[in-house]
Parts: structure tokens; sequence; C-alpha cells
């Protein structure tokens, strides 16, 4: 089996290395190989029937197998692994990387800097050149300095958060950087990524996990803020706030909402603010004009899974149902994966179902509570109550197939875990 064909490359790489990666993404594809053939889901630039093929699309392995994988599509493959649009982007940075006194190479060095956590390299740079803070990237997504301090939105390689983060992002704004930027994908970047429309560094940071993952997110958020940045996001753009929440930061969504982010109905229940979650609600229950049955759902399961029981309690009571809900999943199945125990009883008491699978990965609320319970997010405590919430959901009824309903990594925790195992009844384990 080849190794794995894409990985970062030297800044001042030539353009023959890039074809070194097209060549050996080729022939890992021949052999079926499942890192290249994520690769190809990800970036190729056409599949039967499929205009655009990111990562969110329903793009099977028989579909990438099926795909006939050309030499111009592995160049567009690794192009826009590396951040372009396409593979004469990526041969026009190449060539001006090595020019003389190149801006490109100042921008991609500072980047790099930045990304390491080398602040001695970064001022050094800024005190050289100081127009490199409102330069943009030359790749697809246009971004500024500061964006990479956000490690999200920018080529996935370079989503990283060093531990002095927040000291690189002071550097930058006092520096000159413009803090609400926004992300210039252009028409077909904005195309592929919608909802990344005012991707400002705030946005960007309050939905990443490395920051989170490095416990620098607040701190980062709150310099930020400081700076001017807004909490509401830019004109046109997303609510950070509802995106935070959507991509599992509630620490974020939360801080924001004391600092006075605007919130609807959704944002309100997802941050457990229940007197404003009241507020969207006449006097005989029903919503007012201010608020959708959408939010209402979207806010319950946010509620759901990040412990908000009096929010839960009050929408159960107002009419919500505990199975409408976006995948297909339920209340229970976001309950069950955030580990709160008294959500999960007082859903089960409603009786809903324990066998619902969610359209995503076609899993039951009790394999959504090992996943919380093996795979946490940085938010998490380690003592969040997954064996009573386990307990609580095989007490009703729930019920799986040892191994063949479990992953790897959660059969590995079970072998050293016999509380668990005892919970769900699993004597042993297979190796």
């Amino acid at each position: 089996m080849p190794p794995t064909p894409l990985k970062p490359l030297p800044l001042r790489s030539g353009l023959d290395c890039y074809d070194a990666q097209v060549t050996a993404l080729l022939a890992a594809y021949r052999v079926g190989d499942a890192e290249a053939l994520r690769h190809i889901r990800q970036y190729h630039p056409r599949l039967p029937g499929r205009a655009d093929t990111n990562d969110r699309n329903p793009v099977t392995p028989s579909d990438i197998r099926r795909a006939d994988v050309s030499l111009d599509d592995a160049r567009c493959i690794v192009a826009r692994w590396h951040g372009f649009a396409d593979w004469g982007n990526l041969a026009s940075h190449a060539a001006a990387l090595v020019e003389e006194d190149s801006p490109v190479l100042a921008f991609e060095t500072a980047v790099e800097a930045i990304i390491t956590g080398d602040e001695s390299v970064l001022a050094s740079l800024l005190r050289e050149t100081p127009e490199l803070v409102r330069e943009r990237s030359t790749r697809a997504h246009r971004a500024t300095l500061l964006h990479y301090v956000a490690a999200n939105g920018v080529e996935g390689y370079r989503q990283r958060t060093p531990p002095n983060a927040v000291a690189i992002a002071r550097l930058l704004i006092a520096a000159g950087a413009a803090v609400d930027a926004d992300l210039d994908y252009g028409s077909e970047g904005r195309r592929i990524y919608p909802e990344r429309v005012g991707s400002t560094t705030l946005g960007l940071a309050a939905t990443s996990f490395h920051p989170a993952a490095a416990g620098v997110q607040i701190a980062l958020l709150e310099l930020l803020l400081e700076a001017g940045a807004s909490a509401d996001g830019i004109p046109g753009g997303g609510n950070p706030v509802i995106a935070a929440l959507h991509n599992g930061r509630c620490d974020a969504a939360e801080f924001l909402a004391r600092r006075g982010a605007r919130l609807d109905l959704e944002s309100a229940a997802g941050t457990g603010r229940i007197d404003q979650v009241r507020s969207f609600f006449s006097p005989d229950g029903q919503l007012t004009s201010a608020a959708t049955e959408k939010q209402m759902a979207f806010g319950f399961i946010w509620a759901c899974e990040y412990g908000h029981d009096d929010v839960v309690a009050f929408l159960l009571r107002s009419g919500v149902s505990p199975l409408a809900t976006p995948h297909g999943e339920t209340g229970l199945h976001w309950a069950s994966y955030g580990g709160h125990v008294e959500i999960v009883r007082m859903l089960l008491q409603r009786k809903v179902p324990l066998d619902t699978r969610d359209i995503r990965f076609n899993a039951t609320p009790l394999k959504w509570a090992l996943h919380g319970w093996c795979y946490p997010p940085p938010e998490v405590e380690p003592a969040r109550n997954y064996y009573e919430v386990v307990e609580l959901l095989v007490f009703a009824g729930a019920r799986l197939k040892c191994p063949e309903d479990l992953d790897r990594g959660q059969i590995t925790k079970l072998h050293d875990d016999p509380r668990m195992r005892s919970v769900l009844g699993f004597s042993e384990l297979l190796n």
C-alpha cells in the first residue's frame, strides 16, 4: 500500500514536487487507499451527477471507485487540498514564491510563524513589511494573517493553534489587522461554502475545534471583542452564536451571549437563556411573530445537547416535537450524546423511541451516548454522566450488538472499562 500522497510541502517547493503528489495520489487511488479516496471524495471537481463534491456531499466509496480520476482531476484535487481553486492557481503561487523579494513568500512565512507560535519571526516580518498585516493569501479563501489565528476556514493542514495564539493575535492587531475582515472566497467558493459568507476571525474562532482544544478559545474571543470585533458578525454574514452551537462549541456560544450578542429563539435556547426563551412565547403558549418553528426545533436540540434542563422542559410544554430534528435524530440522541441524565429521563418518560436511527450515522441514541463517552468534545468534563445515561437507555430497552455496533475506539475503551461493560451487559469483548 503506498503512503498517504498528500502532505504539506516546504514553502519554496517547485511545481515538480506537487506533480509528484499527483502521481502518488493516482497510484494510491488505483489500489483503493482509504486516505486517497477521502481526498478524492472531498476535492474531486466532478463526479457523476454532482456538480461539486466537498466533504458534506453523500458521495460513497463506490461512487469514487467508479469515477474516472484523470491526470487533470488529480491535479485539481492536489491543488484544492493545498487551498487553491485549480492547478493553474497553484502553479502561479509556486512560481511567485521563487521571485526575488517575493511578497507571497513573506505572507506564507508569516503564516508559518502564526501557526507555530513564533512571535519573534512574525514581529520581524511585520516590522520589515508593515503592509503585510493587510495582505491576503493567494489561496482560494483569500484569508488575512489574522484569519489564520482562528484555525478554521483555511487549508486544513494549517488549522493549528499554538499555546500562545492569543499573543500572536495581539501582535497582529497591534500591527493594524482588520478584526472584522471577511474571508473572500470569490463566487465559486461562496457557491460551495455559502455558510462562510461573513467569516470573520471571531466567527471562525468561535466555531473552531482547535482553539477550544488548546484552551485559548475564550481568551481569543475576548481579545477580538476588545479590539472592536462584532459579537453579531458582519451584515449579511452568519450569526456567530448560532454557528458556534451548530459546531459543538457551547462555551464560545455562551460566552458571546454573555457579551451581548443578539439572540433569537434558537440561540437563546442553545445558550440556556430561559427568560429570553419565554419572551418568544405569548401568555397562551404560542410562538410570537419574533420566532419561528424552525428556530424552536433547532433551539430544542441544542438545549438537549448542552444540558439546559429548564429550557428543554419549557419547550416540551410549549409543544415542540422531540422527534422533528434536522437529520432524523431525536432530542434523545442529542441528550444522550451530551451525557445529560435529567434530559434523557425526561424524554424517556415521554416515550421517545429508542430505536430511531439518524440519517447521517445510522445510529440509535445508545450509540450516540457511547460516541460522546468515547470521543467527548473539549468542553465536556471527563466526569459527565455517561454511565447513568447508558444505564437509563438500557433499562428502558435499548440494545446494541457487540462488537458489530461499535467502532475500534469504542471497543478499545470498553476493554479497559469494566463499569461500562457491566452497564451494557457485555461480560467480555471480542478482539
